[in-house]
């Protein structure tokens, strides 16, 4: 890092009051801070690592207080980066504010197949911990079971489901695959039925896997009761809205089944829900229906949710859910995105595949093409129609796709469509193709607790690009408690990721703030 690099970044944390994802603030005045295995280790275990400060006092608002000696804190942080495993390389930078030394260490992130970095002294388990937000949190027994199926080059869908019978599976489904597969490939021709099943990983030394269960059974669910569907319609734009006759859900339906028939379980649910939009061709006369969302942009989210979520046991008790609200479709996807994959990745580089015997098998059973072709069918669908663009969220135990309608554009999709498309970013910033709200939207009023408030996510959001107390934010909602702003404002959007904390949100610190993190 050079130094001019440096002076800015600590400009930008003193100017935000707040650490990030990326930067962690120490003030290192009187010695060494003694522990900072957490955060080499979160800092190791992200993709660009991170940055640890020295010589910046959080309690003071950030403000230069110097480091006690830049020599020797140098000498005792590589000894703490050297007691990881792996050891952390970290390369500082000394620059001088205010007239007072500040040093920065800046860590590396560790190359995927050799994650999780951890503090040997405490161990792999509790000494791996990853950066959400700006904490440092211990790995889960799932993240951990991530890296080493990486690793290992182990797939879930190929492990044997013990008591799946023969009886229990559909035979003719899976002769009639096993001829397809000899057709299109002549030398299955001359391989026996049970090397067949061996070589497509149906089976494994006999024995039925899970990519078997799942295509195969009678009911899948009867092994794997939670390896279905939840769907929901929700009467509003968060779960726990109500319409006028106090009813949380408007639809609600659990989807059962081989993979193919949920997909289309799936896709019907969501097409009966779908509002139609009737447009008249003014030049011939003609009507056509225009469903709110692209049927091909849905049925793309739903089969990579079925065909390349996260089939392990710390994931099988975790169904996929999809959720209707007023403006907008989410659909839910147990665990993160598999290997190096990263969102800014998403459609423009192939991925390494979480369940290959599944995909192989869905080109049959579900006509995909199995070609990396979904997200960009997404995009290319939703801009199309001049909708925003998909907005793909890879959360600590989730994969989230959603689908706006138009009644709003996410910070996300503005982004997306004005450098991709910018025709189809001014149709969607001109038109608005579902009129949602029967009732024009109530100037800006000071919310009660217990009501519905009328306040625009927006405002809160832009009133905490500069970071805020929860006593602030319960002004400037006009709320009489802090309490009620937590739990009906402040966190909704940080679940969402759209607001973060300067501290451990269970903190109860009167300096706790939260930011905006996505603007």
């Amino acid at each position: 890092m050079l130094n001019e690099d440096l002076l800015r970044l600590i400009e930008q944390v003193r100017r935000r009051k707040a650490e990030s994802r990326t930067v962690e603030v120490k003030a290192a005045h009187e010695g060494c801070p003694r522990r900072l295995y957490d955060t080499l280790s979160s800092f190791s275990n992200q993709d660009g690592g991170g940055v640890i400060i020295f010589g910046l006092d959080e309690s003071r608002h950030f403000a230069p207080v110097g480091v006690y000696d830049l020599h020797d804190l140098q000498k005792q942080v590589t000894e703490q980066c050297n007691q990881m495993e792996p050891p952390v390389r970290a390369v500082f930078t000394a620059v001088e504010i205010e007239g007072l030394p500040v040093c920065a260490a800046e860590v590396p992130g560790v190359e995927l197949a050799q994650r999780p970095c951890y503090y040997r002294g405490a161990g792999r388990v509790k000494g791996s911990f990853l950066r959400v937000g700006d904490a440092d949190l211990p790995m889960t027994d799932y993240e951990l079971y991530s890296f080493e199926t990486y690793r290992g080059h182990l797939h879930d869908d190929k492990r044997v489901v013990e008591r799946a019978a023969a009886d229990m599976m559909d035979q003719d489904a899976i002769n009639t695959y096993l001829l397809h597969t000899r057709v299109a490939r002549p030398g299955f021709a001359r391989v026996s039925d049970a090397q067949a099943l061996e070589l497509l990983n149906i089976t494994r030394g006999g024995a039925y896997t899970l990519a078997a269960v799942m295509n195969f059974a009678l009911f899948p669910q009867g092994y794997f009761p939670q390896l279905g569907i939840t769907a929901v319609v929700v009467p509003g734009t968060q779960i726990g809205d109500i319409d006028a006759s106090q009813a949380r859900f408007t639809d609600n339906k659990r989807i059962e089944g081989t993979l193919a028939q949920m997909a289309e379980q799936a896709m019907g649910f969501c097409v009966r829900n779908m509002k139609t939009k009737t447009i008249i061709d003014r030049d011939t006369g003609q009507r056509r229906d225009e469903p709110e969302y692209p049927h091909a942009a849905v049925r793309e989210a739903i089969l990579n949710a079925l065909i390349h979520r996260d089939y392990s046991f710390h994931t099988e008790g975790t169904p996929i859910q999809i959720d209707f609200f007023t403006d907008r479709l989410e659909i839910h996807s147990p665990g993160t995105l598999y290997g190096r994959m990263t969102v800014e990745k998403l459609g423009m580089s192939r991925p390494e595949p979480r369940n290959p015997a599944l995909a192989v098998i869905a080109e049959t059973l579900l006509h995909t093409e199995n070609r990396y072709s979904g997200i960009p069918t997404m995009r290319r669908e939703m801009a199309a129609r001049g909708l925003p663009a998909p907005v793909f969220e890879n959360r600590r135990d989730e994969f989230v796709v959603t689908f706006y309608n138009g009644t709003r554009v996410p910070d996300e999709s503005r982004r997306y469509l004005r450098a991709s498309s910018p025709d189809a970013f001014r149709k969607t910033h001109h038109e608005q193709p579902f009129e949602i709200a029967t009732q024009p939207k109530p100037a800006r009023t000071v919310p009660h607790e217990g009501a519905t408030a009328p306040l625009d996510a927006a405002d809160l959001l832009t009133f905490c690009k500069t970071p805020r107390t929860r006593s602030e934010i319960a002004d400037f909602l006009g709320l009489k408690t802090q309490s009620y702003a937590m739990s009906r404002y402040i966190k909704p959007l940080y679940d969402a990721g759209r607001l973060a904390a300067t501290l451990p949100l269970s903190s109860r610190s009167k300096k706790q703030k939260f930011y905006t993190i996505h603007s």
